[in-house]
């Protein structure tokens, strides 16, 4: 079994920390962008341009399914990547997870980049998910580079920016970009100490790792021996995980992982 993720950085870490947990016998072949990143400023035929270059460099390594571990890309490139690829390689897009932080029926914040921030797709997801509830958008500024570079003081400052956007009787928040999910624990203290309680926090790698295991007809075997291999692609070429990937608990997740061979 053979998944791909696609993203044009490291917002792909946290799905694919996921896969490696659900389905540890699983191949995950990571495939980036670092010469055109980040994807959000760019206009959305090139971001879709983008995810289909990433989407070829991980068809040659002949993937099962292919995840779009980035919410940017699931907005404009999703219908094109699934056209290109489909019915031979399911395509699973990144959705934030606005339902199961609506649930609750408390007042739920939803945490995205400003160019995600007041769009008509985020708008769309709340009047069809959040029923009802209590819903704040906030812009998180600088925040995905700030994960991406793995700098903890920008990550930090970020983090507090967005924080003083976030009305105090929150009760949950959605991590509406994949780099977020890496910093969750951050995002989570932060949270607890503006409002003096356990902030919930809603991110989408749980959902879209056993999507993708349910597209395949494969179950999740957590228990399965730790033999699956690791492809790092960047621009089509192999590499070693990067740096920056290093740092976060869902990168060392994956370092164990022996080399594939095609």
């Amino acid at each position: 079994m053979r998944i791909a993720l696609l993203d044009s950085g490291i917002g792909l870490l946290a799905a694919a920390a996921e896969l490696r947990r659900l389905r540890p016998d699983a191949d995950l072949v990571l495939s980036g962008d670092p010469a055109h990143m980040p994807w959000g400023p760019l206009e959305p035929a090139r971001i879709t341009d983008r995810a289909l270059a990433c989407a070829r460099a991980a068809l040659a390594e002949r993937p099962d399914a292919l995840i779009v571990a980035c919410n940017t890309a699931t907005v404009h490139a999703l219908p094109a990547l699934r056209a290109a690829l489909e019915p031979a390689v399911p395509v699973i897009g990144t959705v934030p997870a606005i339902k199961p932080a609506a649930a609750g029926g408390g007042p739920f914040a939803v945490w995205a980049t400003p160019a995600t921030t007041g769009s008509d797709y985020q708008r769309r997801l709340l009047a069809e998910f959040a029923g009802g509830a209590p819903a704040t958008e906030v812009p998180c500024h600088g925040l995905a580079a700030a994960v991406e570079a793995a700098d903890a003081a920008a990550v930090s400052a970020a983090i507090k920016a967005a924080i003083e956007l976030t009305p105090p009787e929150t009760t949950s928040a959605v991590l509406g970009c994949t780099h977020y999910e890496l910093v969750a624990d951050e995002i989570g203290r932060q949270l607890t100490a503006l409002t003096g309680r356990r902030v919930a926090l809603h991110g989408s790698a749980p959902a879209v790792a056993a999507q993708a295991l349910r597209r395949i007809g494969a179950a999740p075997a957590p228990s399965a021996p730790p033999t699956g291999g690791l492809t790092v692609l960047a621009n089509g070429r192999r590499v070693p995980l990067p740096e920056p990937a290093r740092r976060y608990a869902a990168g060392r997740a994956l370092l164990d992982a022996p080399p594939t061979d095609r």
